[in-house]
């Protein structure tokens, strides 16, 4: 997932994305180099890390 489905699916900015998310343990693959890298995120690590902020 790139880093606009993954903005998109938890309601948020994509900035938040690149800003917070490693912050809260949701890991980012880079590729490519400088500006123009691509951040992408694997699907099943975002579903894992949704899961874990699921209140009990």
């Amino acid at each position: 997932m790139d880093s606009t489905e993954v903005a998109t699916m938890l309601n948020m900015s994509r900035s938040w994305v690149y800003k917070e998310a490693s912050k809260l343990g949701l890991k980012g693959y880079k590729l490519g180099r400088g500006r123009n890298a691509k951040v992408l995120y694997k699907k099943t690590e975002v579903f894992q890390w949704l899961e874990q902020q699921k209140i009990h």
